[in-house]
């Protein structure tokens, strides 16, 4: 990563998600992770969504970020009337926006921005189906401006009807996670959660919304001696609660809500699951997080990249969607025999440290961003100086 590094490290980039930390998710924790990085190795801009309407700039990590303001939201989307501007008015040789993000695509096309083009394909749009025909003219006008579409596994593209037609600009890197940032183990906090809760625990994280599957999980637990703990928050917690509360499983099922440090509940646990039910879980970074922590997974057979991440057999148990009773049964089976726990836990550390790792997941962005970036900008050019807003300083 070192010549990367050193070829692009004059090369502007400006990446344009949905939202940043503190916000809670996929595609948050991923951006988070991603620019962290990229920062030491690109002049590196990041626009987000602000939770409210006035635009506002900070520097978290050392990443420098603006949050435009958001005065309305329409089907879960943040309309930010001056993204488009701010994306102009950067001046970024590369452009790289994270999908979905319906405004993001329209803000971009607005900007005129004419440089080189980046999308990561988080998922594809499956439950917002108002946004359908008038996006997909964006969408389309967006892609065939794009120079790569970064996807998260190969199942994805496959499976996916818009990557499948532009299977040619594709080009696949994994997310990846900073493993040994996840084993240090706080024994003492370990050892407090398996005294409140016991040592059989099943443990899932994630936002409470509905295609993470949480429902058939609970149910699952009425014939699973164990408990079950949920981190996370979102729009269903209410309706999972009340599920909860059904004769059988009263007891069994915590809602630990938003935890600061989850690596504990990590290595308290004995099994991880992820019971998602919709291609929306695109790939499931917690898989790689508890994987790290020397877990085995049980996970749903989805056409996307969940079951690519862990793999049946090897680093857990795939099952189908929705069936409850396949759950019970992975879960039994991995709480009753410890030896095959073992096992599909050392696999599942050994290939999160082989296949996604931060450093792995940077080094291939940036052979993308080589690979597109124009040969000027690789050595280098006194140029105009950007501020933290986004827009360019009057250079004299």
């Amino acid at each position: 990563m070192t010549q990367a590094i050193q070829d692009l490290r004059h090369l502007r980039v400006l990446h344009v998600g949905k939202f940043y930390l503190p916000h809670v998710g996929g595609m948050e924790t991923h951006l988070r992770t991603l620019c962290s990085e990229l920062k030491d190795a690109v002049d590196l801009q990041v626009l987000v969504a602000n939770d409210g309407p006035h635009t506002e700039h900070c520097a978290p990590d050392g990443v420098r970020l603006t949050r435009a303001g958001t005065p309305l939201n329409l089907y879960s989307t943040p309309i930010c009337p001056q993204m488009a501007r701010i994306i102009r008015n950067a001046r970024a040789d590369l452009v790289h926006v994270h999908l979905p993000n319906p405004w993001a695509v329209v803000a971009y096309l607005l900007s005129g921005h004419s440089g080189p083009l980046v999308a990561t394909w988080h998922s594809d749009v499956v439950r917002q189906k108002a946004l359908g025909p008038a996006f997909e003219i964006f969408l389309r006008r967006f892609l065939r401006r794009c120079n790569t579409i970064i996807a998260t596994s190969d199942n994805y593209i496959r499976s996916s009807p818009v990557l499948s037609r532009n299977r040619e600009l594709c080009h696949t890197v994994p997310f990846g996670i900073a493993v040994q940032d996840l084993w240090c183990r706080d024994t003492n906090a370990v050892r407090q959660i398996r005294k409140r809760f016991g040592r059989r625990i099943v443990l899932s994280a994630g936002r409470l919304v509905y295609y993470k599957g949480l429902e058939y999980l609970i149910r699952a637990m009425s014939a699973v001696d164990a408990n079950l703990l949920i981190v996370g928050d979102g729009p269903m917690r209410q309706r999972l609660e009340a599920e909860a509360a059904h004769p059988g499983l009263r007891g069994k099922v915590t809602f630990l809500g938003h935890v600061e440090d989850v690596a504990p509940y990590y290595h308290a646990c004995e099994v991880f699951a992820l019971p998602s039910i919709a291609r929306s879980e695109g790939f499931g970074i917690v898989q790689l997080e508890a994987m790290a922590c020397g877990k085995p997974v049980v996970n749903t057979r989805l056409e996307s990249g969940v079951p690519f991440v862990s793999l049946d057999g090897v680093t857990g148990i795939t099952v189908e969607p929705r069936d409850s009773a396949e759950i019970a049964c992975a879960l039994n089976r991995l709480l009753d025999d410890e030896p095959l726990r073992r096992r599909y836990g050392n696999a599942a550390l050994e290939r999160v440290r082989s296949e996604f790792t931060v450093s792995a997941m940077v080094r291939r962005t940036l052979e993308v961003y080589r690979r597109i970036a124009p040969p000027s900008v690789r050595a280098g050019s006194d140029r105009p100086q950007v501020d933290d807003a986004g827009l360019a300083s009057a250079a004299t």
